[in-house]
């Protein structure tokens, strides 16, 4: 496991430059708020909006967006999401080990977002000249539970450019696990998204969209024994997932986030300070 002093110098790095915002009026009665009442936090599954969408800094606008799938914060500046936030349960794992299912890979414009916005274009080509691809949030095995959800996981507001081999690699790996614990639990909740360092970005494409440094990923489970793991991994790393756990403090103290708001006190406390994947 790699030592959390590399993290910190990451994190001083990292441009914390998001706030609370939304796409739209009011979220509908599936958005993530930042409460539910009357929620058994002793129960494998609860209802996504009740561990609440993360807090973020207050320096920038972002858009939410809520898909069959998915809920997003989504940034116009950098044209890259966030955060972005789902759940696997032990059925959504089972189908995306369906083979008669097609993980397509229909990448799409997405029209709910303001332009200057993402285009297939833009993507074209990165993988000839910079070893580049794309990488989803959220992943399209995870919403093969249904044809919308899984289009919806197309969208190019769901993807970052991402080295290929961190792409077939490690996030794959990570993808994978992430789903055997869900199969394992009956439930899992997971919170994706970029790291950027404060530096000149990368950028590809007419519409400048910004190449992470790094990424992160968050994965909680509840039930009789909560359990929370962070994993974050350079753009372009390799290796085993082992070398790339943190703790939720660590990641939120690196990202900049609070991640699952409404998660009541007394679970935060027993998942927040140790992480490890032998305790999956």
């Amino acid at each position: 496991m790699r030592k959390f002093i590399v993290f910190v110098l990451i994190a001083a790095a990292v441009g914390l430059v998001l706030c609370r915002g939304r796409h739209g009026g009011e979220p509908p009665a599936s958005g993530l708020l930042s409460g539910c009442a009357s929620i058994d936090w002793t129960s494998t599954e609860v209802p996504l909006e009740a561990l609440g969408r993360p807090e973020v800094p207050d320096t920038l606008r972002l858009l939410q967006l809520e898909r069959l799938g998915y809920t997003m914060g989504y940034d116009p500046a950098t044209r890259l999401p966030r955060w972005v936030m789902w759940r696997v349960t032990a059925d959504m794992a089972l189908a995306a080990e369906d083979t008669l299912v097609k993980n397509k890979r229909n990448y799409h414009e997405d029209f709910d977002v303001p332009e200057p916005r993402t285009t297939k274009d833009d993507y074209r080509g990165i993988y000839d000249q910079f070893g580049l691809t794309h990488g989803h949030m959220c992943p399209a095995a995870d919403c093969k539970w249904d044809p919308v959800a899984m289009d919806e996981s197309n969208l190019l507001t769901n993807i970052c450019p991402q080295d290929r081999l961190t792409n077939t690699g490690i996030w794959n790996k990570m993808e994978q696990t992430t789903r055997q614990w869900a199969k394992k639990y009956g439930c899992v909740y997971v919170v994706s998204g970029p790291l950027l360092y404060k530096q000149e970005h990368h950028v590809v494409g007419e519409h400048c969209v910004v190449v992470p440094e790094a990424f992160y990923k968050v994965v909680l489970r509840l039930g009789d024994s909560p359990a929370c793991i962070a994993w974050m991994c350079k753009n372009g790393d390799g290796g085993s997932r082992s070398d790339y756990v943190n703790t939720l403090e660590q990641a939120e103290r690196i990202t900049g986030f609070r991640f699952f708001p409404g998660l009541p006190d007394s679970i935060r406390v027993r998942v927040a300070s140790h992480a490890g994947e032998q305790e999956w």
